[in-house]
């Protein structure tokens, strides 16, 4: 089988984030990567705000428009399928509303690079405007994804800002269901980690979010969440003698 070369894009899903975006993309560009922005749905302003940056970059900013809104993990899959299709290798994925620190776009790639196969998953490190309430409560998180994997590799999985090999998400993308929403970044992750997809993560700084406009919905998200960490639990069942193997084994994921 012929070798992909490194050929890296960022993604950007945006929904509503038409304060926030330009600045995103101009430390996107200043990275020297090239920018897919996925609009899910967006009402007009936000949408024109999009194929202006499109228009104002050609060659450098491609836009991919989803007539209705998918969420956030429909918007990262339509992204996917289309990176692989411009014949991209690896996706680097950032959020929309200015939350994470794109002058650490170089140390991703540069890890991405040289761990080709694995994905490369950032570690927040907050400033003092994180909630209290989402800061506390992504631990419960933390400890159900350490159950659900049988391993403490995983050492954050709801930070929006990673690197994905192609291949693997794809194919896994292909052959499963994987949540839609806010669920999406926890379940990819641990799925890919089920299929032996190595995760190495990476501190960034991330501040909460820069037009202060979020669209996790309290009750329904953390509804989402919570069905999605039972699925997950009686997904790890049947493999739990394989992932407790790959431990007692010394295996990297």
């Amino acid at each position: 089988m012929r070798e992909v070369a490194f050929s890296p894009v960022v993604v950007i899903p945006v929904y509503d984030h038409e304060h926030a975006i330009g600045a995103v993309v101009q430390g996107v560009l200043a990275s020297g990567l090239p920018c897919l922005l996925v609009d899910d749905g967006s009402h007009d302003g936000c949408a024109q705000a999009l194929r202006a940056l499109a228009a104002q970059h050609p060659g450098q900013v491609a836009l991919h428009r989803l007539e209705i809104n998918q969420g956030k993990g429909g918007a990262m899959l339509a992204g996917f399928a289309q990176a692989a299709q411009r014949g991209y290798s690896h996706v680097l994925q950032i959020d929309a509303d200015g939350q994470h620190t794109t002058g650490d776009i170089p140390v991703f790639v540069a890890l991405a690079q040289a761990h080709p196969d694995a994905v490369i998953c950032g570690i927040p490190a907050y400033d003092a405007s994180v909630p209290r309430a989402r800061l506390y409560g992504r631990y419960a998180t933390h400890i159900w994804v350490w159950i659900n994997t049988l391993s403490l590799q995983i050492r954050d999985s709801m930070c929006g800002f990673r690197v994905y090999p192609l291949a693997p998400v794809n194919r896994l993308a292909a052959e499963e269901t994987i949540g839609r929403r806010m669920d999406f970044d926890t379940e990819v992750l641990v799925r890919l980690f089920w299929r032996g997809v190595q995760v190495i993560s990476q501190p960034t700084r991330v501040t909460y979010p820069s037009d202060g406009v979020s669209h996790f919905d309290v009750w329904r998200d953390n509804v989402r969440i919570s069905c999605m960490h039972t699925r997950l639990f009686f997904g790890m069942l049947p493999r739990a003698p394989r992932l407790l193997w790959r431990r007692l084994a010394g295996r990297p994921a």
